[in-house]
């Protein structure tokens, strides 16, 4: 009981306690000069100085995410639309292969409506594929060689079926910790006989009366005092119950979704020949999905209306347009789906791909290989995520990556139109670099702001998220703006002006996960972070090597 006490005390503190970080401070730190004390891009000086008076060009930037509402206030206005598309009369018009796609495309969806929410791991899936093969087999008649495979999945199933029982034990006990503590606030509630809750009140509850009511009172005792606004049980047992839903659906998607070989909502929804990564006609044109959290929270960071006073400002103006393409599911993406997305936002003229996603297995790495390729052929720039789970990405593989699985002797083992991102937080000592990024001196080539970024969220509201998942639209943003100004510059001239004008810090920094500080320098190949007033001037000076046909943005009405 007391184990349940303290954590029931430690949850309260972190829902509903007064943080002393003022978050409307935070708002667009990402845009700010560098110099202002956090490391923010510098984006805003640029509009104000280097770009003043320039006329930007169209440029698109492909979303492959899980969906993004196309109607949120702050983003329908740059949103793009296929031109060649008439919407709405179940017709081809432009005769690629899918119909009515005016936003882009959903491959994770059927021709009926019906779309993938909830998809299982790519191990699982491994332990699926051999499950199939080997649940019911003699082992002693198998083969050597069958004999060894059989033994991995013994050996996986086994390491699944842990991971999902002690996610599933989590989930058991968080419940737990949520009712107690809900007992605990209604014992406090009970004692004051319906007076307000208010220090006042508190300093009259008799807390000899049992060990809830002591606890209780001084938790809110505490709070109060901190954060007077919460005046009433209704508020905090109604902050209390929305913290706790997000935790308890994770922990429930992962052990009834995600770690279950049996559940299969590739064949039962989508239905394509999953084995066919030649495929590309499937899905629906729903790139908003069931949940397009996300999706739409990445956009906002890239291209969220600029000057309008409306949530936050993008990184991109109003030139910069977002195209949908949905194949993140929650659970992991499939190869196949990832290839046909950066197949299509290529064909159909984005410039710049953001990828905010990754996994640690790539079962058909070779079909998103032949994609990266095929972008890098058409000159469009991609942005990857480095991961969240403070590892080596030299060490430990995090997929899609720019290194390619090719068998020849003097083709590049490596595309050049890839930057790899790793996470920032808000202040320029020890912790800057998030505790949460992934790192690697050889496989993240930079960092740029993840922690706390506001942006936009479905249905016209806006919130803060961390991540490297945020990092690397603040990167796109950037390299959109580069594109959208100097459309001439090819991909890889855009990286090399982003790359050889980071902001560099001899300050050491925490290495992610731990207490040991290294210099930014042991942590990604530039040793530096993202300086947008740098990297555009340079840009400027740059000689376009592209032919390009652009499109000018029209001016805002």
């Amino acid at each position: 009981m007391k184990k349940l006490f303290l954590a029931a005390i430690g949850l309260l503190f972190y829902l509903v306690c007064f943080t002393q970080i003022d978050p409307n401070a935070l708002i667009n730190w990402q845009s700010h000069d560098p110099k202002s004390g956090a490391p923010g891009t510098g984006i805003d000086q640029v509009y104000s100085g280097v770009l003043k008076n320039k006329t930007p060009y169209q440029t698109i930037v492909a979303v492959i995410d899980g969906g993004v509402d196309v109607n949120h206030e702050d983003l329908k206005q740059n949103i793009w639309v296929n031109p060649k598309e008439i919407p709405g009369n179940g017709i081809d018009d432009d005769r690629n292969g899918y119909i009515d796609d005016i936003y882009g495309w959903n491959f994770i969806g059927n021709k009926s409506g019906l779309n993938v929410y909830h998809d299982t791991y790519e191990g699982t899936r491994t332990v699926a594929t051999l499950q199939a093969k080997y649940a019911n087999v003699k082992p002693n008649l198998l083969t050597k060689e069958n004999k060894a495979e059989y033994d991995q999945y013994i050996s996986k199933k086994k390491a699944l079926d842990e991971r999902r029982l002690g996610l599933e034990n989590q989930w058991a006990e968080l419940m737990r910790t949520e009712s107690i503590l809900l007992q605990i606030m209604h014992a406090v509630q009970k004692e004051m006989g319906g007076a307000p809750l208010n220090l006042k009140n508190l300093e009259k509850v008799d807390t000899n009366k049992n060990e809830f009511v002591n606890i209780g009172t001084k938790i809110l005792k505490q709070i109060i005092a901190e954060q007077p606004s919460l005046n009433s049980f209704d508020h905090l047992y109604q902050s209390i119950k929305t913290e706790y839903a997000a935790p308890r659906q994770e922990l429930e998607a992962k052990f009834l979704y995600q770690l279950d070989p049996t559940y299969d909502s590739r064949n039962a929804i989508v239905g394509d020949q999953y084995e066919n990564y030649k495929e590309n006609q499937y899905g629906n044109n729903d790139v908003t999905g069931p949940d397009a959290f996300h999706g739409t929270h990445v956009s906002g960071i890239i291209a969220a209306v600029r000057g309008n006073g409306q949530g936050m400002d993008g990184i991109a103006n109003n030139s910069v347009k977002i195209m949908s393409l949905r194949v993140v599911p929650d659970g992991d993406e499939r190869d196949k789906d990832i290839a046909n997305a950066i197949r299509y936002a290529v064909d159909n003229g984005a410039r710049v791909i953001n990828m905010s996603f990754g996994k640690g297995e790539s079962p058909y790495k070779k079909a998103v290989d032949d994609a990266v390729l095929y972008a890098e052929k058409h000159d469009v720039l991609l942005v990857h995520a480095a991961g969240n789970e403070n590892s080596n990405n030299d060490q430990e593989d995090h997929f899609p990556k720019k290194n390619l699985d090719r068998k020849c002797l003097f083709c590049s083992k490596e595309v050049k139109n890839w930057l790899d991102v790793g996470a920032l937080s808000f202040t320029e000592d020890a912790d800057m670099v998030a505790s949460f990024s992934n790192y690697g001196k050889k496989s993240v080539d930079i960092f740029s702001p993840g922690v706390r970024i506001y942006s936009t969220v479905p249905n016209n509201r806006y919130e803060f998220a961390d991540g490297t998942s945020m990092a690397s639209p603040v990167m796109a943003g950037v390299a959109a703006v580069i594109r959208s100004y100097f459309p001439t510059l090819s991909a890889k001239q855009v990286i090399q002006a982003i790359l050889e004008n980071g902001n560099t810090s001899t300050k050491k920094v925490k290495k992610p996960g731990t207490d040991q500080e290294v210099l930014l320098s042991d942590l990604c190949a530039t040793g530096s972070y993202v300086n947008a007033a740098k990297a555009i001037l340079a840009a400027a000076k740059m000689k376009g090597t592209v032919k390009y046909n652009a499109i000018v943005a029209k001016p805002k009405a």
